[in-house]
């Protein structure tokens, strides 16, 4: 089972890929293994088509006869026009196992994709795996609580401010820092900012890496203010909802926006950037989000990944609760 997950998370890793592009699709990843070696993989394309599976089969071509293709989502079930069907695929494709990480929550298919499999004779696992449901935690997150899943990022001093009193922030972390967080909003559906921060700064909200240009996300602003042109104006954080083929947020401040996506439980992750600098006196990171006690701290969060960005310190934080599984 160990080799199994090891396997499960390469084809969530492959399945990454596809994001934001496969969107409104979820970014699946499908890795063909035959005698201990990689034979296929895929991951959802632009537009949501091929799926991975269809990428990593026909990439595989016959060596897939006999082998075991690990998918990080259900294979879907459901006839469109776009094409067949990723279990009737596999079927023809002769493969001996397939073993998947998350059931589908698409009515279409959740279950029926497996049971596809088993009444062909394929033998068929369904095994958890951490990267899976961190791949598709838009996905699940959309199907589960009807909703995006947000990211917050925060860059922020060792003190924990996000600029000196006068509002000076140019820049607080340095340069590889900042490349990383360009890569971050490229994985993004939508790039949400406070009206507060949309006002004063005018950020552009793109993505300003060579060859990624093309990967901005929707702008979003979070005010009570008139529409802007070209921008997607919401009154309140659960309007992310009716965002339109979103299924990943980020959420770049300012410290008010923030609060106020913690203080309705709407953030599902944490992305701190921390520079090595002390302002002494400047504006925090993060407003009032009606904590009630200290005791109500503890236990929220969990880290997941940490590492260096030059001379900055990248720390991610997901709820300590389990991803929801939507289907299951």
């Amino acid at each position: 089972m160990q080799s199994d997950r090891r396997w499960l998370a390469a084809a969530a890793r492959l399945g990454s890929r596809g994001r934001p592009q496969s969107r409104p699709n979820p970014a699946v990843g499908a890795i063909v293994v035959k005698d201990g070696k990689v034979v296929g993989r895929g991951w959802t394309q632009p537009g949501g088509r091929p799926h991975g599976e269809a990428m990593a089969l026909a990439q595989a071509g016959e060596h897939a006869r006999g082998a075991t293709v690990y998918v990080s989502l259900e294979p879907c079930a459901h006839k469109s026009d776009r094409g067949p069907a990723c279990s009737a695929i596999l079927v023809q494709s002769g493969a001996a196992r397939v073993v998947y990480a998350i059931r589908d929550p698409d009515h279409r298919t959740s279950g029926a994709g497996a049971q596809t499999l088993i009444d062909a004779g394929i033998r068929t696992e369904h095994i958890q795996c951490n990267e899976a449901d961190h791949s598709l935690a838009g996905y699940i997150c959309k199907a589960a609580r009807g909703r995006p899943h947000v990211t917050l990022k925060l860059a922020m001093s060792l003190d924990g401010f996000i600029a000196r009193t006068d509002g000076e922030s140019q820049w607080i972390t340095g340069e590889i820092a900042r490349q990383h967080v360009h890569s971050r909003r490229a994985m993004a559906d939508a790039i949400l900012v406070g009206g507060g921060t949309w006002r004063k700064d005018r950020p552009r909200l793109d993505v300003r890496l060579n060859g990624l240009e093309d990967r901005s996300p929707q702008r979003v602003v979070l005010t009570r203010g008139v529409p802007i042109d070209g921008v997607k104006i919401i009154n309140e954080p659960s309007q992310i909802a009716s965002l339109d083929e979103v299924q990943y947020v980020y959420l770049e401040g300012g410290g008010q926006a923030a609060a106020s996506f913690m203080r309705e439980g709407l953030v599902d992750r944490i992305e701190i950037y921390r520079a090595p600098i002390l302002l002494g006196a400047g504006i925090p990171a993060l407003g009032d989000f009606g904590l009630d006690a200290l005791v109500d701290a503890h236990g929220q969060w969990k880290m997941t990944e940490r590492r260096m960005l030059g001379s900055d310190t990248y720390e991610a934080y997901e709820r300590a609760n389990e991803t929801p599984h939507a289907g299951e």
